[in-house]
């Protein structure tokens, strides 16, 4: 079964659906989205952002991952990448998210379906194959990244970017299994570029609601969206311990959240990306608001592979920021995606437990919801 490449939303791709998921991919940069999830009582929520522009004539040379934005892509390597190392130029967030995909197959096995798609990477030679499942009565979408025919080191990452409703701290945001964060070092955007950023650079904390603002006083980033007008980015140390990392945005009055899973041994820190019109060139104009990025990675910040390979400050604390490749052993990055209702008056995911076939979402005031969900799936062994 081969499905027909379609233009939906600017771009050209392809589509897998069951009862439960709707999901589109692009051709170009590999991009998820939009995502519809069918929760059980029926309410269909559709959580990922296309940037406002996607349907726009943009000029030429504008980088193909400005063009599709949109949803969740695959970096490699993750970040900016401004600097070439060992004869190594790769555009930002990697060939993974700019370049053209080829569909390889879509394969139904029992309860899932598989929409198999690679890319032949020419910067450092290689390969990387998308494999994207929906599992029948899972509200959930299964990513899996094989990384093969590589050598050296890499940072990697994820880069799901959510929408929310208009309005300061209409959802809430939790991660799990960080011990300590970072403002970026050096401001995100300045305003002689036409950028603003509120957060203070470098600043570090233990609270992600009370992070230190540049003009004093904290801001609380466990709420979003907020302060309107600016970009900021922040990075969670973690652990990488546990059987599986998370994070999660609960959108208390739609009464669903959203869940992203991972390996903690393969992507062992989370950042966040608030993006809430604080850009004023083209092509974001302003208008880009209401974004979160909540980034599963292993690198330094979003600067790219010269950054995060070279010595930086976290490595020099004993945190990792990029993986070690071998062309003879590829490598697994798997990360989930699910929605799962929430009952009334929850307030924010406090915990996220493995129970038997699923999941159990608890919210810091006590109220649980439960969901099917293979947790194993992310197991890099």
């Amino acid at each position: 079964m081969k499905p027909i490449l379609e233009t939906h939303l600017g771009q050209p791709g392809w589509r897998l659906r069951n009862r439960q998921v709707d999901l589109r991919l692009t051709r170009t940069a590999g991009m998820l989205g939009p995502v519809t999830f069918r929760l059980p009582d029926g309410r269909k929520v559709a959580p990922f952002a296309v940037a406002p522009w996607a349907t726009e004539k943009l000029p030429p040379g504008t980088p193909q991952i400005l063009a599709a934005l949109r949803g969740d892509f695959f970096c490699a390597p993750f970040g900016g990448n401004g600097t070439a190392v060992a004869g190594e130029k790769h555009p930002p967030h990697g060939e993974s998210a700019n370049a053209d995909w080829t569909l390889a197959a879509v394969t139904s096995a029992g309860d899932a379906h598989t929409l198999h798609a690679h890319l032949t990477t020419r910067v450092r030679r290689g390969r990387i194959d998308k494999r994207l499942t929906v599992r029948d009565d899972h509200v959930a979408v299964y990513c899996e990244h094989i990384v093969s025919g590589m050598s050296g080191t890499m940072p990697l990452g994820t880069h799901p970017c959510f929408r929310f409703p208009d309005g300061e701290g209409s959802a809430r945001i939790s991660v799990g299994g960080w011990s300590w964060g970072q403002v970026l070092p050096v401001p995100l955007e300045l305003p002689a570029g036409r950028g603003y950023s509120a957060l203070k650079p470098g600043a570090r904390f233990r609270r992600l609601d009370r992070v230190p603002l540049a003009a004093g006083g904290f801001a609380d980033l466990t709420h979003t969206p907020a302060r309107r007008g600016f970009e900021d980015l922040v990075m969670l140390m973690g652990s990488g311990k546990g059987e599986f990392g998370w994070s999660a945005i609960t959108y208390s009055e739609e009464r669903y959240c959203v869940l992203q899973i991972k390996d903690p041994q393969v992507l062992r820190h989370t950042i966040l990306w608030h993006s809430n019109g604080g850009r004023h060139y083209p092509p974001w104009n302003g208008r880009h608001v209401d974004v979160l990025g909540m980034e599963e990675v292993t690198s330094y910040f979003h600067f790219g592979l010269a950054e995060s390979v070279r010595a930086n400050s976290l490595r020099r604390e004993g945190l990792p920021t990029a993986v070690r490749l071998d062309r003879r052993r590829p490598l697994r990055v798997a990360h989930v995606f699910a929605a799962v209702a929430v009952p009334r008056g929850f307030d924010r995911v406090a915990e996220v437990r493995a129970i038997r076939g699923g999941v159990e979402v608890v919210s810091a005031n006590g109220r649980t919801a439960r969901a099917p969900l293979d947790l194993a799936f992310v197991r890099s062994s």
